[in-house]
């Protein structure tokens, strides 16, 4: 479906942070080389990281929490 490509999402959320700090901060940092993709990957963790922490008693996230704990360390360490 070629026009699935360029179609918008719109989402409604709630978080406790500024996503556009958390952008700015990632664009920053620049880990990729790629302002674009530094931006996906903020929108993309945060978004990800806020269901998580909402859902952290579904086993789904059971094994993975240590490590993403690790994860976001590292990467606020950098």
């Amino acid at each position: 479906m070629a026009d699935d490509l360029h179609r918008r999402v719109e989402v409604l959320f709630d978080n406790h942070d500024n996503l556009f700090n958390i952008i700015d901060v990632m664009q920053q940092k620049d880990l990729f080389n790629d302002m674009g993709q530094s931006t996906e990957f903020a929108i993309g963790l945060k978004m990800f990281s806020e269901v998580m922490l909402r859902n952290k008693d579904n086993a789904l996230f059971t094994d993975f929490m240590p490590a993403f704990k690790d994860f976001m360390k590292k990467l606020k360490g950098q």
